[in-house]
């Protein structure tokens, strides 16, 4: 069976969030991809010893198991944005065409997708892209699985889980953490996540 392997993330000193913040954080991504091993084992051991009578508890383990992949998936793209340090959206790109097109200009944009993380809750701000009406979509999902728009390409991923800042920021801060979160953002992670999407 498949193991799936805890990522190493190459970052550099991110910008108003701290060692001991990004530690924590990173921790929690580790128990994601560890948890989602251990129910894969699990259904695996359950299915194997008698799959009838243990059919219910396959089931929830199942239902578990979407929460902690999609933790452990969310968090790879999340940390991935913050590799080799902060680097401007290129002007001109087609990432930018894009998201100037449907939002009016990069600044609004960014606005929105500002906006959806203060949501109030727990959850992630993520920017979607649509290969089939090639169009740029900033939602809300709330715990991993729930919300996110199926079989889309995720271009941005912010995590507003207060486990993500509550180490240097308190809840009623968390602007403050969508602030240091975009300031610390190497774009040419998204660009490339976007320019690698075929349209269909």
């Amino acid at each position: 069976m498949h193991t799936y392997e805890i990522k190493k993330f190459d970052l550099p000193d991110l910008i108003d969030l701290s060692e001991k913040q990004v530690t924590a954080h990173i921790g929690l991504y580790e128990g994601y991809v560890k948890h989602v091993n251990a129910l894969r084992e699990q259904i695996q051991h359950l299915e194997t010893t008698d799959k009838e009578k243990n059919a219910y508890a396959i089931m929830e383990t199942r239902r578990r198991l979407g929460f902690e992949f999609n933790g452990m998936r969310m968090h790879e793209y999340y940390f991935s944005q913050f590799e080799k340090g902060p680097h401007d959206h290129a002007e001109g790109s087609s990432f930018e065409k894009a998201v100037t097109e449907k939002y009016g200009s990069w600044d609004a944009f960014v606005s929105h997708f500002i906006q959806v993380g203060m949501s109030r809750g727990i959850g992630w701000s993520v920017l979607y892209h649509d290969p089939i009406g090639n169009t740029p979509h900033v939602a809300w999902v709330s715990d991993h699985e729930l919300g996110q728009l199926g079989s889309l390409p995720i271009i941005l991923a912010m995590d507003m889980w207060e486990h993500a800042f509550m180490v240097d920021f308190l809840p009623s801060e968390k602007k403050k953490y969508v602030d240091a979160f975009l300031r610390n953002i190497n774009w040419s992670v998204p660009e490339t996540r976007f320019s690698n999407i075929p349209l269909l």
